[in-house]
């Protein structure tokens, strides 16, 4: 099977570290760069996070260093979610920074994407700061993106705000950006987590699953943002799974936009299903997901990880 080249930006981050490495080891994609950007804690845990990671599961995919905040405004934290490192839950080794690359995310994505000899998917799951600036300084690469997989956003309410995301609302003005670059989108809003939360019997197929099994088990059982059931929400991970099984998901074309000028919904984005913008849709927004699928695939993709 010929993988097809992938560029990850996160910002690590419990279910992120779920998300990269199913898709550091699915067989259909080829990950060339890991750009780790500020988001769910600051820029130097992020990518302190993401080195560990990587020298855990002994890959060598290059990691760059990424925005260390926003575009226009404050940086936000969720260390009250992930723990204060971003990985509460596992003693990770040191990092091996033999991986990290020099320079800056927009010119190490560009790098990647000019040399590749086809399409380029890419996939945010953090704020969208990295690839904001990315499209603004090499607009001449957006013919070359395949697509763009993004967890943000939420159709009704949210969890930053009464309707805002916490990705979109970390930088909504680079989310903007993205949302309306033109080229193809599938967005994974935060209604998919709420239905494909991860139910405690696969919290312990996961334990079961190797030594990767047994480390994202300890870290999603840190994981302080929880169902009733007292299952977890790996939200990030549902953009991996867009990547390699998309039918998994019923999507819905939408028209996007992201709210940057109202002190009351700042960071909201609105989803528009009905043409009320009378705008062409510009995303695919993933509206139902099968739970018992993304399982089956998760557990799955661990397994394969470690046979």
């Amino acid at each position: 099977m010929l993988k097809k080249p992938l560029i990850i930006s996160t910002d690590p981050g419990i279910d992120d570290v779920v998300a990269i490495t199913t898709a550091l080891f699915a067989p259909e994609f080829n990950v060339k760069l890991i750009a780790a950007t500020w988001g769910n804690v600051p820029l130097k845990n992020t990518l302190d996070n993401t080195l560990k990671l990587e020298t855990f599961l002994k890959t060598t995919v290059p990691v760059v260093s990424g925005a260390v905040r926003p575009l226009l405004r404050d940086q936000i934290d969720a260390s009250d979610v992930h723990g204060k490192s971003g990985l509460a839950g596992f003693d990770f080794p040191s990092p091996n920074h033999n991986l990290l690359k020099t320079g800056i995310a927009a010119e190490a994505i560009h790098e990647v994407v000019a040399g590749s000899a086809e399409k380029v998917s890419l996939m945010q799951i953090g704020p969208a700061t990295d690839f904001a600036l990315y499209f603004r300084q090499f607009p001449e690469d957006l013919p070359k993106i395949e697509q763009l997989v993004i967890m943000g956003g939420a159709i009704g309410r949210g969890n930053w705000g009464p309707y805002a995301e916490y990705n979109v609302a970390g930088d909504p003005e680079a989310a903007q950006i993205v949302f309306s670059s033109g080229i193809k989108i599938l967005l994974a809003p935060l209604e998919l987590g709420h239905q494909a939360y991860v139910t405690p019997d696969v919290l312990d197929q996961i334990k079961q699953s190797g030594r990767t099994g047994d480390m994202l088990y300890h870290i999603m059982s840190n994981l302080h943002d929880h169902t009733e059931s007292n299952g977890r929400e790996v939200y990030d991970a549902l953009a991996a799974g867009m990547l390699v099984k998309p039918e998994m998901f019923a999507f819905k074309p939408a028209y996007v936009i992201v709210d940057t000028k109202s002190p009351s919904a700042y960071g909201a984005s609105l989803i528009d299903f009905n043409n009320f913008f009378n705008k062409q849709a510009n995303v695919q927004v993933g509206v139902k997901v099968d739970r018992d699928q993304f399982s089956e695939w998760l557990v799955s993709s661990i397994r394969n990880i470690n046979s």
